[in-house]
């Protein structure tokens, strides 16, 4: 941004205004993972007619206006019978709430029915989406300039870009084949102590993660809770897949596993519910004891934090989510069934599309997800931004580069491939608009 100046007018002589400079504005405003997530709207934009296997979104076949109202009177209706008057409904739904949200006994049940979490509401806050939840977990648990976090590598952009909005560091920690090994956990939370810093918070996807798809193994999950404990960390267990494998197989999440309060768990309801609605949670049912011995739970603690960020979120937009667990009988997975089956056909279709296009070079390879909405397919060939824009023009499909889920060097000769919003007959054509790509870019 050039600095120059503006005219202002006002009832004396005209005032000189200097422009802004770019590099006087927090670091988060030229965000470089912002910026490459703009510029792949931008260019998704300007060829619409292009299949997109980057969008992560939900499908759109799936919502309906008219199940906003259907959610809404279920709630009513629940606030009725439980006793309040026509007034206090009222109020509940359209005035200020508690700042922790007013569904947070639903999301209790829900977790105990769907992942045998049990917590009481109280330790539940609900917030304007998962992404609100991880910067309160971070700014509450990150208190000085020494404290950092720790993250799997690559990681999710928004919790990169959170972190960096709220001036704490990250220190990656690299992803194995199947996901986070506690081992390097231990070592870099070890080398972060050394340099005179203390690691607080360890971000983590353990299942079907964003961007590489990658499922940790239950026995992983074990070993990554001692490591932690050891390390002193605090886990932020996101789980915004979790509903999405491809079989029925249990996969416990880490807070159903954890006996020590090690793990906030951070969930959304963008994928089981209405991305519109922007409802997320947190679960901290950690105990905070204060200097005079007075005990609370974090979540307790953390609604300050919340209270100077959005105040409460939306209650009716609660309602809506509130309405659809109680007519699902708090059972996320029994309500999402056509959900997760539509996403399962959409996984092995792209894994069976990839195997036509690549199969036979050897230059190719991509992994196999157990669920989830993406895999990652790498190439001989780097896969930088001027590349997606070639793709988009002259080939008509779109992918994410992978190197921008990762804070310096790393993913640049892999693509992130998303299957969840769209149909079987569009992945299975953007595919081979890939191949096409990829064997004229080897070749």
């Amino acid at each position: 941004m050039s600095v120059g100046t503006v005219t202002v007018a006002t009832a004396g002589a005209p005032v000189q205004v200097e422009d802004l400079r770019r590099e006087d504005l927090h670091v988060s405003v030229s965000d470089p993972a912002a910026a490459s997530m703009n510029f792949l709207n931008e260019v998704a934009g300007r060829f619409p007619d292009a299949v997109s296997l980057a969008a992560g979104r939900p499908y759109d076949g799936f919502y309906k206006a008219q199940d906003v109202d259907k959610y809404l009177q279920i709630y009513r209706d629940h606030l009725a019978a439980s006793g309040l008057s026509a007034v206090a409904v009222d109020r509940t739904l359209l005035q200020y709430g508690r700042t922790n949200g007013v569904i947070g006994d639903l999301i209790a049940r829900m977790l105990a029915v769907d992942e045998a979490i049990d917590v009481p509401g109280q330790a539940v806050m609900v917030t304007a989406g998962c992404q609100e939840a991880m910067a309160i977990a971070l700014r509450g648990l990150c208190a000085g300039p020494d404290d950092v976090a720790l993250a799997v590598e690559p990681c999710y952009v928004g919790f990169t870009g959170a972190a960096r909005i709220l001036g704490v560091d990250v220190v990656p920690v690299p992803e194995a084949p199947d996901g986070l090994d506690p081992e390097a956990v231990l070592r870099v939370a070890r080398s972060v102590r050394e340099s005179g810093r203390r690691p607080r918070a360890l971000y983590v996807v353990p299942n079907f993660a964003n961007p590489s798809g990658v499922s940790m193994p239950v026995p992983a999950r074990r070993r990554l809770l001692a490591a932690a404990r050891e390390a002193g960390l605090v886990i932020l267990e996101d789980d915004p897949y979790g509903l999405f494998g491809l079989d029925d197989q249990p996969r416990p999440t880490l807070k159903a596993l954890d006996t020590d309060r090690t793990v906030i768990y951070l969930g959304s309801f963008a994928k089981s519910v209405f991305p519109g609605a922007r409802v997320g949670f947190l679960v901290a049912d950690q105990v905070v004891v204060d200097a005079a011995g007075r005990r609370t739970l974090l979540a307790d603690e953390l609604s300050t934090v919340k209270s100077m960020l959005t105040v409460n979120t939306s209650p009716i937009a609660q309602a809506v989510v509130g309405g659809m667990l109680i007519e699902a009988e708090y059972s996320l997975r029994a309500a999402n069934r056509h959900k997760v089956e539509f996403y399962r056909r959409n996984l092995r279709t792209l894994m069976a599309a990839l195997e036509r296009q690549f199969g036979d070079d050897p230059r190719i390879s991509w992994n196999a997800p157990e669920g989830g909405f993406f895999a990652v397919l790498h190439v001989p060939f780097e896969a930088d931004e001027d590349l997606l824009e070639v793709s988009a023009r002259d080939y008509g499909v779109l992918w994410t580069p992978m190197s921008y889920f990762y804070g310096g060097s790393g993913g640049e000769y892999a693509l992130r491939l998303s299957c969840s919003a769209l149909g079987p007959a569009q992945i299975e054509e953007g595919v081979r608009r890939l191949g096409k790509l990829v064997r004229d870019r080897s070749s």
